[in-house]
């Protein structure tokens, strides 16, 4: 498999188009909040949690509103840093917002307890990269879990999904856009998630479908 060195595949989210996607994604709380729960069931007190490109941070917010952890989101773009930053500071969690590339983690080895990823993965020029970053910043034991859109979810399964979060019309008509000619394109098949596990330093996952998506989880 080859991967590329640039960080991400998308268009860059920066200025006026992260902007829009903060103001478009805030409106997912139900979202947002059943995956931090998902992560939340599987941390003990006090875990440290880093969030792999976290965006406008709402999924790190939610985790951090759950109880006694100390939170970090890395993010490629500049513009969610600052808008992330800022999000943490008006709902009062202390939050440690980062740029940086998710295929080199500025963390040292076994920093963190739990990593999350959300609706990013299949963004990633190396992947593969940010999975051995993943396992290296892990403490022994530590867990991950990677959520993103599968590759064979249906038309009528997005248009589900899309009704679910509380947007406009015209939000919701782009995001189903979005999905159907932008998302799944680029969104990996189970037997891609496994071939890149089977080279990272993870070697296997646990893949799990999960509505729209997946929920890979990972063990160190």
């Amino acid at each position: 498999m080859t991967t590329s060195t640039k960080p991400y595949k998308g268009p860059a989210m920066e200025g006026v188009i992260a902007s829009w996607y903060a103001n478009n994604t805030r409106g997912d709380v139900r979202g947002y909040q059943a995956c931090a729960k998902s992560v939340v069931e599987r941390l003990s007190p006090y875990s440290r949690v880093l969030e792999v490109a976290p965006g406008p941070g709402y999924l790190a917010i939610e985790i951090a509103k759950r109880g006694s952890f100390q939170v970090a989101g890395l993010d490629i773009s500049h513009s969610f840093v600052r808008i992330a930053t800022e999000n943490a500071r008006r709902e009062g969690v202390a939050i440690d917002f980062r740029h940086g590339d998710a295929a080199h983690l500025p963390f040292p080895d076994e920093s963190f307890d739990f990593v999350v990823c959300r609706a990013a993965f299949k963004n990633f020029s190396d992947p593969v990269g940010a999975l051995d970053e993943i396992h290296r910043v892990l403490k022994p034991g530590g867990k991950a879990s990677i959520y993103d859109l599968r590759k064979d979810a249906s038309l009528a399964d997005i248009d589900a999904e899309v009704q679910g979060m509380g947007q406009s019309w015209l939000n919701a008509l782009l995001t189903r856009l979005t999905f159907r000619h932008m998302l799944l394109k680029s969104a990996y098949t189970s037997e891609e998630l496994e071939r890149m596990l089977s080279v990272s330093r993870f070697g296997a996952g646990d893949i799990r479908r999960d509505g729209i998506g997946f929920d890979l989880r990972l063990a160190k």
